[in-house]
């Protein structure tokens, strides 16, 4: 069974910085797990990696579709799978950077094999959407599934959707369901190494980090993504930062609005993350102090590696 390496942690903690030096110091490449990140063209709201980092160091996984594509989590799995074997195929380490939780469960225990999909009650639901707001049904779904309404962002469409369509069709709640993963196999021998900062931090480097992609033209991006001929799929529309500056360009928001909703978007973002990642197995996790350097995270990585090369 093929060995990979997790670094997990919600967002702003630091894990590109660290994955980036780990992978440089044991000659390893990186599988991105990042849902967002797979979009050409979303760089900045998606804090990749430069291209000079990713042709020092090859990274999976990023910019593998359009950002007008719709994408599914059986589909990464497919570029995911196939990236671990060629990394494993050259003889080096595979370390998966990243936090979208679904992502991770995914590569390393397989996907929710759920009911299968009903027409009729997608189509009602998304009228209703429509109608109502999808504000509603993520109420009516925190009604039926509080669980489930706490790890799906409100502005989560297509989840919102398929967790009422799949109450709707068992009269269970999906995350009750969903703990079928608890008692599977890994797919992968996975060693998962959590890094944790204190919330407040959190908040300030996500604070820094919108500042940051404000100033190195995020208005400008999405500007240029709705001019393109396909536009952005609703997928895509709904990334942090995206959504909010959408509705800036639109006039709903002013500038300065726009930046205040993603800074609370993504701190309500994070907070989901911490409740996603409660829920996981065999986590070794790295508390980071505010004055931890790179390096030095990176050293109590690189330990926890060491032992399982």
């Amino acid at each position: 069974m093929k060995r990979i390496f997790f670094i997990l942690g919600c967002t702003a903690v630091g894990k590109s910085a660290v994955g980036i030096e780990v992978a440089r110091r044991i000659g390893a490449e990186i599988v991105s797990v990042d849902s967002m990140m797979v979009y050409r063209r979303m760089d900045i709201g998606t804090a990749k990696p430069s291209r000079e980092i990713r042709a020092e160091i090859p990274h999976h996984c990023i910019d593998i579709v359009e950002p007008s594509e719709s994408f599914s989590v059986a589909r990464y799995l497919t570029f995911a799978d196939e990236a671990i074997d060629k990394i494993s195929s050259a003889g080096k380490p595979v370390l998966l950077v990243g936090g979208s939780a679904l992502y991770i469960k995914a590569v390393s225990e397989g996907l929710f094999e759920g009911p299968g999909a009903n027409p009729d009650i997608r189509q009602a639901l998304k009228a209703r959407a429509d109608a109502e707001g999808l504000s509603a049904l993520h109420a009516e779904l925190t009604r039926v599934d509080p669980d489930a309404a706490r790890r799906i962002s409100p502005r989560d469409e297509k989840r919102i959707i398929r967790a009422l369509e799949v109450y709707e069709l068992t009269g269970k709640p999906i995350s009750r369901l969903q703990q079928q993963w608890d008692n599977q196999q890994f797919r992968y021998d996975c060693v998962f190494i959590g890094l944790r900062r204190p919330k407040e931090e959190i908040n300030r480097r996500i604070n820094a980090r919108v500042k940051e992609m404000i100033r190195k033209g995020l208005r400008d991006e999405v500007a240029s993504l709705l001019a393109e001929p396909k536009g952005l799929s609703d997928q895509a529309s709904q990334a942090l930062g995206y959504a909010e500056m959408i509705e800036h360009l639109k006039g709903k928001y002013t500038l300065e609005q726009a930046i205040e909703r993603i800074k609370i978007n993504t701190r309500q973002f994070a907070k989901r993350q911490r409740t996603w990642f409660r829920h996981f197995r065999n986590v070794q996790w790295i508390d980071i102090q505010e004055d931890d350097t790179i390096e030095k995270v990176s050293e109590k990585v690189l330990k926890i590696i060491s032992q399982k090369l």
